[in-house]
Formats: structure tokens, sequence, C-alpha cells
């Protein structure tokens, strides 16, 4: 075989940047000649504001395009009742978190910035310092939640009380700007990217599509869809692979040409898109709580591969979908305009079957609800009022390590419905900030035992659940319900009447907690006799 001429052609070619963008400022930027050529000089400065603002709006304020999926599914006929309850809650969602109190969902995210820095801009500094701070006085000075956990050691953790360090990777490029995509990436739907070492066996239509099908409905309900979903197969390596995920789940990648060629530029390939789609729809899963739209919209990209690998990746973005692109010129400082009017994609006549819950009264003993609950179907609209306890991981935790210690569970861990869950800080004023729910099958591993002993008789948080909760359930006669993920900033306006530290405050944001609640949503999941919803 003789060798090619060389070619060359930039292997991730994002197109034309059509973003609209606002203006922050026109200070901390100047351009200076030298050598024959302009140079874009930006202050350390700079970069601190736009970080600051970036985390900040892209935990207030959606895309509009996003709205605008959400809306279609609302209004689309082939959405369930589910579907439209859930669209419908999570553009009321919107319009809250809008007003720019409390941020969209609790969890507010792992801060990521990814940067491309032309050759011809200075900036004097340690870029990623001067990001960070701006992470710091986003997270600082705004109701947002510090999620990041700090390794002192390979078993002993803190929180870093900062939400840093962030993740910030900025790139060479050619050019006199400096270009931005600003991301807050949840812990649920991170933790639902999975990466697949195939072989080049799964290059085949068929088999590809079986493993597909097999794979996006396994994400499961647990990370708030509608979700966007993304696949990329191939790769040079494993963490090329994995980078383009991240990039296409975050909508960088919507310029991508639509064709390969052989120089070997990735590719969007549409037909494959429409595919996913189908799948997503044909799951069943629903925006929740069983439906067609099980996802807002797909990705799929295509990629070079060694001649013995296929890389396959599968990555979702939640319903609380934070990106945002930013860039530096010579004109001053931009971010992408978000929509701060998110009201206009829906009507209060839009939620659907207009059902309510079936009222639950928390302030009741534990057995009388245990013996009302036994009585409804799964799929149950439920609307709960009164008092009950908060518990994520960490007290989970500990509450099994004082359990092993003592043989003892605390009561308020038996006389309580028990709300999976970490809220972020609370605003001046309020009795809660964002208070969603967390991933409910982190908890699985202590069901049983919790369950055995009087515990965790009724629990509350989203996604679907392992066999061992059902199993559970129907042995010792419990309940799980599920509550609307995503919709952190409505629950805590409209449904959080009170909160309050109960036990192991030195846990911050995953302390125990009861907070009372008014009307608040659920739908029973699994039920004493071992039926399950999904």
């Amino acid at each position: 075989m003789s060798t090619p001429p060389f070619r060359y052609a930039k292997w991730l070619q994002t197109g034309p940047d059509n973003t609209d963008y606002e203006k922050i400022t026109a200070d901390h930027v100047s351009v200076e000649e030298a050598f024959g050529k302009r140079y874009l000089f930006v202050e350390p400065e700079g970069l601190r504001l736009l970080a600051e603002r970036a985390f900040k709006d892209i935990s207030y304020y959606y895309r509009p395009a996003h709205l605008k999926l959400l809306s279609s599914a609302l209004n689309d006929p082939s959405s369930s009742d589910n579907d439209r309850f859930v669209a419908h809650t999570l553009l009321e969602n919107a319009v809250i978190a809008a007003e720019g109190l409390l941020p969209m969902c609790q969890d507010t995210g792992t801060a990521t910035i990814m940067g491309w820095k032309g050759e011809r801009v200075q900036t004097g500094t340690d870029d990623a310092e001067r990001l960070s701070a701006g992470v710091y006085d986003a997270y600082g000075n705004n109701p947002l939640r510090y999620s990041q956990q700090v390794s002192l050691s390979m078993f002993e953790e803190s929180n870093s009380s900062t939400n840093l360090p962030a993740q910030i990777d900025i790139s060479a490029t050619e050019g006199e700007a400096y270009r931005f995509l600003f991301v807050a990436k949840g812990g649920g739907s991170a933790n639902k990217t999975s990466f697949y070492a195939e072989t080049p066996v799964m290059l085949n239509a068929d088999r590809l599509y079986r493993f597909l099908a097999e794979k996006i409905p396994a994400i499961g309900v647990a990370a708030c869809p509608p979700y966007y979903v993304s696949v990329v197969i191939g790769g040079t390596s494993p963490e090329q692979n994995l980078k383009v995920n991240k990039l296409a789940s975050a909508g960088y990648l919507d310029g991508l040409p639509v064709g390969g060629r052989i120089e070997g530029v990735a590719y969007r390939d549409l037909a494959w898109e429409a595919k996913v789609m189908e799948i997503a729809a044909n799951s069943g899963l629903g925006a929740q709580f069983l439906g067609r739209r099980f996802a807002l919209d797909a990705r799929v990209i295509r990629l070079t591969r060694h001649a013995a690998s296929v890389p396959i990746s599968i990555a979702v973005s939640c319903s609380a979908h934070r990106n945002a692109l930013a860039k530096i010129t010579a004109d001053g400082i931009f971010m992408e305009a978000l929509e701060k009017n998110p009201k206009q994609y829906y009507s209060a006549e839009d939620a659907g079957s207009g059902e309510t819950g079936v009222p639950i009264d928390l302030n009741r003993p534990l057995s009388e609800n245990l013996e009302s609950l036994s009585k409804l179907k799964v799929g149950t609209l439920l609307s709960l009022t009164g008092p009950m306890l908060v518990a994520r991981d960490l007290a989970h935790a500990r509450l099994m390590e004082r359990f092993e210690a003592t043989q003892t569970i605390p009561d308020y861990f038996k006389d309580y419905f028990i709300y999976y869950a970490g809220p972020a800080k609370t605003p001046q004023g309020m009795a809660s900030g964002s208070f969603g729910p967390t991933t409910a099958q982190r908890m699985d591993t202590y069901i049983e035992t919790f369950m055995e002993n009087g515990a965790s008789l009724v629990t509350l948080a989203k996604g679907n659940r392992s066999s061992v909760v059902a199993d559970a359930c129907k042995k010792y006669g419990g309940f799980y319900l599920g509550t609307i993920g995503g919709a952190a900033a409505l629950v805590a306006k409209r449904n959080i009447i009170n909160n309050e530290i109960l036990d192991y405050p030195e846990l911050g944001m995953e302390a125990v907690r009861k907070i009372e609640v008014k009307d608040m949503p659920a739908v029973i999941i699994c039920d004493n006799q071992g039926n399950r919803l999904y």
C-alpha cells in the first residue's frame, strides 16, 4: 500500500459560532501591536469576573433552546399525562429559578471550565487560579451548594466548603480570542456516564442498535429526565472519547459536520441520533414516571479509532441543563445570553390531566400512614403534608456505623418518612434553599438492615431502585415513593415550610434534618406487596 500525500484537517470542527452573546463589560481587555501582530491582553480580574458571572447565571437561567424542547414535550399529543406533568413542573421551576434567588437544582454541581486560549492572548497570570477565584465567589456569594468532598486520606474526607476545586482544562489554539464553555454538572447525571471498551464486531447496524437499546434504558430515571442523551463511538483513546462526550452532552458539538472524511474528522450521525430518540421513547420510562419523553434530544458522534478498538460512551445531561459559552475578545468580555423570561414557554392550563394527589397527613403515626398507603396502587400520585426526616449518603453511613457499634437506630429514623436529599444554602428570609431529591439507588445497600430494625419503612427520593428494595418493602411492609427530580426551586418555594438540622451538623448539606412540607407531590414506586412502577 503506497503512502498517500500529507493531509491535515482539524479533527474537531465545531463550525461557525452562531451563539447569541451579551456583553458583560468592555473593561479588563486591551490590544497591543508587537512583532507585526496584534495581541489581546486580558487582566486577571477579567477571568475572575467572567467565571463568577457564568456560574451564577447557569444556576438560575436556561438556554432558550432547552425551554423550547420542554415546551414541545408539554404540548406533544404523544406525551403521556405523566410526561406533561413533569414538563410543566420543570417549566414552573424555571420561572422560580429565574427570579434569581433559588437555584434550579439543589445540586449546584461541580464547576467545570473548558477554555480555548488563542496564542496571541496574554493574561500574565495563572488562568486556572483566577478562574477558580470566580468559582469561589459565585458559590460563596449566592445560595448555591458546596458539594466537593476533599480526600484527606484514602477513607477520610472533608467538604471543601467552597465548592472548589473546579475542573479546569485550557487548550491552546490560534488567534487572539479566548473562548470558554462553563458547565455545572450535578453528581446524579455525571454518575450515569458509561464507557465500554468494545471491539470491531460492534460495527454492525443490528448489533449496535441492540447494544444501545439495552444500555440507554438502563440509565434509568434517577438522574432527572427528560435527558439529553449523547453517544460517542470511536476515539483514539478512552480519554478522547469521554472528553468528546462531555462536550456533546453540553451542546458544544452541535455544529460538527454530518459526514466523515478521509482526514478523520469527528462528525454527527443524524440517522443514529433519530434511532437513539426512538430507543428512548420506546423505553416507556418517560419523563420520570412512564411515558415517551425519556429524552429531549440526542447526539451521536463518530470518531476515528485504532483498528483493534471501538470505544463507546453514553452520557446524559439532566433536566438541569447548565451550560453556557463565553468569550473574551478585543471588544470585551461576553457570555451566552440565557433566557430571563421562561414563563413565555408555558401556561398554567398546560399541566396535563390536572390530577391532584391523594392527601397523606404526615402528622399521623407512621403505622396509620402505612395502612393508608397499603390501600393504594403503584403509580398513585400522593400529596404529602407534615414533618419528615431528611438524610442522604453520609448520614446513612453514620447511622449504619452507629448500628454496627450499638445495635441501635435513633427513633427519628423509625417514626418518619425518610427523604433522601441535601439542600442548597437557605436564602435570607426563606424556610429553605433549593431542596430536591437525590438518587435513591445510592441508599439501597442500607435498606434491608434498616427496615429489618423498624427504620426507613417509607423512603422518598428520585429514580428507580434495585430489586433489593422491592423485596425489603414486601418483606417488612415498607414503601418507596418517588418525587420529581430537577424541580428543587419549586419545592423550596411551594412545599417546604420549615427546615432544621436534627443530627450530624458537621456534615453540612448532608446533615440529618427535620422538615415540614405542604402538598408535596410523590408517586408510589414500590409498595408493600412487591409491586413496582418500573
